[in-house]
């Protein structure tokens, strides 16, 4: 039930953002086993969901550009943004994979299983998809990491910074 309550209560709460990152076959690629597709999105709903073991949930929206690629991949990568990175933040969030590829607009280089990991982010992991849950509009993936990497001292960007954004998938 949404109603203007639980809406006062969501906008209390102030979530860290992250980047989904994925990259799988693309068009063709039966035919040329080389050619994949990265892609990447916004996410604001992502947590710890396990200690022992260590498990993350984020969770993708099934409107958006990322998910069918994220729905057939075994691997995906989870980038928590630092306070200084909104612009990537928009690029990722505002602009759709299906009109433009995000990653000629931005630094990153391929990680583990060719996912691209996203420069100067505050931490970053590359991680196996242990489960997929329908959530409603979004599917949660339940991520085991592989490689994790994070700065010191880096402050995460969250929600209330970039709350002015319009998504790119329009959903």
């Amino acid at each position: 039930m949404r109603s203007e309550e639980t809406d006062a209560f969501v906008a209390a709460l102030d979530y860290p953002m992250f980047v989904v990152t994925v990259a799988g076959p693309g068009p063709g690629a039966a035919a040329q086993p080389r050619q994949a597709t990265r892609s990447g999105c916004l996410v604001g709903f992502a947590t710890q969901c396990s200690i022992d073991p260590f498990r993350l949930l984020v969770c993708i929206s099934k409107a958006n550009h990322t998910y069918p690629l994220a729905r057939a991949s075994s691997v995906l990568g989870l980038h928590a943004l630092g306070s200084e990175q909104r612009e990537l933040a928009r690029l990722f969030g505002e602009t759709t994979g299906d009109e433009l590829d995000k990653f000629e607009r931005c630094e990153w280089r391929p990680g583990p299983e060719g996912v691209p990991i996203l420069a100067g982010c505050a931490a970053w992991m590359v991680a196996t998809v242990r489960q997929r849950i329908d959530l409603g509009d979004h599917v949660g993936f339940v991520l085991e990491p592989v490689e994790v990497n994070s700065r010191q001292g880096a402050t995460a960007l969250s929600f209330s910074q970039i709350s002015d954004l319009q998504a790119g998938h329009g959903a």
